[in-house]
This record gives structure tokens, C-alpha cells and sequence, in this order.
């Protein structure tokens, strides 16, 4: 929801959410919003914190990031571990530091989790047990997969099916706890958490289903012709493959398929738009059913201005 009410022009103002799925234009919509209110980006993005992740990320251009500073991108190398209670540190000191500045903290991306956690707290789940981990470790994926969906149907609606390890972890924590891992989490007691100056304002931007795939195959493309295949090559022999995270981001398995001659360019090129697809498809889902977003539907022409206007007028600075 947005939060509005009288503020000086010294008060603090409450941060500016901009989630959606992904190549639904949240980026351009960020920045234009930044120059025109006085703001500064947090990336809410699990993959755009390694360096020389920036091509398969989609990450801020060294141009833009000169325009208006963005935080929470390539704080960490790419055999680092990064999490969601990680995010929730680091996030709300950069809000903090943010809105000390006079500025306003406009937090975008595409990690449902994280702004999940940041928003009503971090999960309470349980340790994980090595015994289990690994028994459930021996089981094929698609007999985890028809646990999961009996379990807990929120949870598997939403979650990557080929990301074993979040699968497993999913199940690990249901049969410690015996309860649904998608409800497992310690809100805040009085809910959404505050902020100084306010709640947030939560935004989700959103398009039609054609348009949305076709954004996403011009996406992919374009990431090839810049280079990923380079980009991947270069952070490989930086240890990317050690990193069971960093590896789940899209486009990089599937281009470290190809080189080991698993997969053609053209297959690679047509399997990554096919899965980015069927991932904005999941953020969707889960954006819509866990958080209470307005939801701000972008045309097929580029209509960034007339977004920017929309925003800036929930988020009632007038």
C-alpha cells in the first residue's frame, strides 16, 4: 500500500518499492523516477551482487549508475554466498543512509524473497540436518517435486522446479517442522515493517503476456550479442561453477552447457528465452499472491514517462 500523510520538506520520506518480472521495464522505470523525486537505487536483485555477473543481469549500465547511485551491485565475488537475512542488513542500512541524504530510497528488482523478507521479517526455519539433507539428496528430483506439490501447493507454485537445491531445502524444513514452508516466516508484529518516514509504497509493474515475451526474446538476444557467452567464459575461471547460487541465475548454467558442447548457440539462445518465459510466469504468481502491490500495467510502446507520472503520484510527493 502507499502510505501518504503530511511531511515537511526535511522529513524523511518512506522507501519507493518497484517490483515485477522480470523485462517488464522495472530498471528505466527506477531510474526516471530516481532523477525526477531526488532518489537513489537499492538493487532487490540476488544475482546483481556478484561482480562480472553484468550481461546475463541485466545490470545498470556504468552510465547510468554515474547518473544516480545504485547500491547492493558487485559488492561480492562470485564464489561469495549471499542471502536473504544478508539483503535485509545491508538494504536497510543503505535505506537509512538514503534517506539521512535528504533522498529517497527506491528499492527495485525482481527477488520476491528478499522483499519479502525485508518487508515482514525473515523466516524462523529450523537448521538444516545433514542426515535428511542427504537422503533427500538421493532422491530424483521429480519425486521431490510430487512431495512438494502435496505438502505445500503455495510453495510449489512458485518455486524454481529445476532448483534442486531449493526444492530440497523447501522439504528439508517441512518434515523437521511439519508445517508448510511457504508460511514459515516471523512477520513483524504490527505486519508490514516501518520505516522512517512511513510505510513503503509498493509498486508492481506489469504487462501483457505478449508483450512481456516478447521484451524477454529481444532480452536474450541482446545479451548474446554483447557478449554472455564472453561474460560467462571470464567468470568461470573466477570459480562461478563453486558457487551453487550464483549458478542458479538464468542464462549462465545454460551458456556453461554449450561450452561443455551439451547444447548448440541456437538451442542455448532458444532454452534461455523458453526459461526466462516460464520464471517471469513464477514471479508473477508469487508477486500477486505475497504482496499486497499496486499493481501499474505498461503499455507496448514505451510509455516510461507516463509510469514515472503514475508512481510519483501514488507516492503522493505533492
Amino acid at each position: 500500500m502507499c502510505e501518504k500523510g503530511t511531511r515537511s520538506a526535511q522529513a524523511p520520506r518512506g522507501p519507493l518499492l518497484i517490483a515485477g518480472p522480470t523485462a517488464v521495464g522495472k530498471s528505466a522505470v527506477a531510474l526516471a523516477l530516481a532523477l525526477e523525486l531526488g532518489g537513489e537505487i537499492v538493487s532487490v536483485d540476488s544475482m546483481q551482487v556478484y561482480r562480472g555477473m553484468d550481461i546475463g543481469t541485466a545490470k545498470a549500465s556504468a552510465r547510468e549508475r554515474a547518473q544516480v547511485p545504485h547500491h547492493l551491485v558487485d559488492i561480492l565475488g562470485v564464489t561469495e554466498s549471499f542471502d536473504a537475512a544478508q539483503f535485509v542488513l545491508l538494504a536497510t542500512q543503505a535505506i537509512r543512509a538514503i534517506q539521512s541524504r535528504g533522498r529517497v530510497p527506491i528499492l527495485c528488482g525482481g527477488t520476491g524473497l528478499y522483499f519479502q523478507a525485508l518487508l515482514f521479517g525473515i523466516g524462523q526455519a529450523p537448521p538444516s540436518d545433514p542426515q535428511l539433507r542427504a537422503a533427500l539428496e538421493q532422491i530424483p528430483l521429480p519425486a521431490l517435486l510430487q512431495e512438494l506439490e502435496k505438502a505445500d501447493p503455495p510453495c510449489f507454485a512458485t518455486i524454481d522446479p529445476a532448483n534442486r537445491r531449493r526444492v530440497v531445502r523447501a522439504l528439508e524444513v517441512i518434515r523437521l517442522t511439519g508445517r508448510p514452508f511457504s508460511v514459515q516466516r516471523a512477520p513483524w508484529p504490527n505486519g508490514m515493517a516501518e520505516f522512517e518516514g512511513g510505510r513503503p509504497c509498493l509498486i508492481g509493474l506489469t504487462r501483457t503476456r505478449q508483450d512481456l515475451s516478447r521484451r524477454i526474446d529481444a532480452r536474450v538476444e541482446a545479451m548474446f550479442a554483447q557478449g554472455l557467452v564472453s561474460e560467462v567464459q571470464a567468470l568461470i575461471g573466477q570459480g562461478l561453477t563453486e558457487n551453487r547460487t550464483a549458478m542458479q541465475a538464468l542464462g549462465y548454467r545454460q551458456v556453461i552447457e554449450h561450452l561443455q558442447g551439451s547444447l548448440s548457440l541456437e538451442q542455448t539462445i532458444g532454452l534461455i528465452k523458453q526459461k526466462t518465459r516460464q520464471f517471469a510466469k513464477r514471479q508473477m504468481t508469487w508477486f500477486s499472491r505475497q504482496l499486497p502491490l499496486n499493481w501499474v500495467t505498461l503499455g507496448e510502446a514505451d510509455d516510461t514517462q507516463s509510469v514515472v507520472g503514475q508512481v510519483a503520484q501514488r507516492y503522493a510527493l505533492d
